[in-house]
């Protein structure tokens, strides 16, 4: 199939008020392209530097997910380049993203990584320490938190509904509460293999790419 037709099969799949992000990594700008005629216009990456290279490229009017693991040293690159950053996993990195940000007069969008299946291999933080980068956001003025973002174990459908459903407990926990910069809008969850599940529990966002592109090749792209 091409990428219009993934494209295509999975608008039918997805149902309205859940945001199609096509994760482009590694994708030639041709693959992106034929995906923006499409209509896309969420686009994510996992490297700094190839983000870089796409922005400025591709169209001006596309918004750009910065998805994977984010390094203090490269937050200066993204103002002005990134729309979200879905990878806000450390204390550490959210005062560097704030006195990036806030030397530019500008304010980052993330979204709380949470490690939801404690696993040692992958970023983000832990449930208990929520509080913790919850207070420390709270005191930022150039940070704001529009939502959750998981990357979950693998594992079977079963497990993977059940750490969705966990996560979609957590979401609805802090959307209950009154915060100044953290507004829960966005529940991104679910990938490729797993987005109709991700969807039946509740998110708001599912990130697609092999889905949207077909199978990755991993020898484009490299790190700032």
């Amino acid at each position: 199939m091409s990428i219009k037709d993934n494209i295509n099969k999975l608008r039918m799949e997805i149902p309205e008020g859940v945001e199609l992000l096509a994760v482009s990594k590694t994708k030639p700008i041709e693959d992106l392209e034929e995906a923006y005629q499409s209509g896309i216009r969420d686009f994510g990456e996992n490297k700094v530097q190839e983000l870089l290279n796409k922005v400025e490229h591709f169209h001006n009017d596309v918004r750009w997910h910065l998805i994977g693991q984010l390094q203090s040293n490269k937050v200066k690159y993204l103002v002005d380049k990134v729309y979200l950053i879905h990878s806000l996993s450390s204390i550490k990195l959210l005062n560097e993203i704030e006195r990036v940000f806030g030397k530019a007069n500008k304010v980052a969008k993330t979204l709380i990584q949470i490690n939801i299946g404690r696993e040692e291999s992958k970023s983000g933080i832990l449930e208990e320490e929520l509080s913790e980068i919850i207070d420390a956001v709270e005191k930022c003025h150039n940070v704001l938190v529009k939502g959750i973002m998981v990357i979950i174990p693998k594992g079977d459908d079963e497990s993977n509904r059940e750490y969705f459903k966990k996560t979609k407990r957590i979401f609805e926990y802090l959307k209950k509460r009154d915060y100044k910069n953290i507004n829960m809008e966005i529940l991104s969850m679910g990938m490729t293999q797993d987005f109709k599940i991700a969807i039946e529990e509740g998110s708001t966002l599912v990130r697609v790419g092999q889905g949207v592109f077909g199978k990755r090749n991993y020898n484009v792209g490299g790190e700032k």
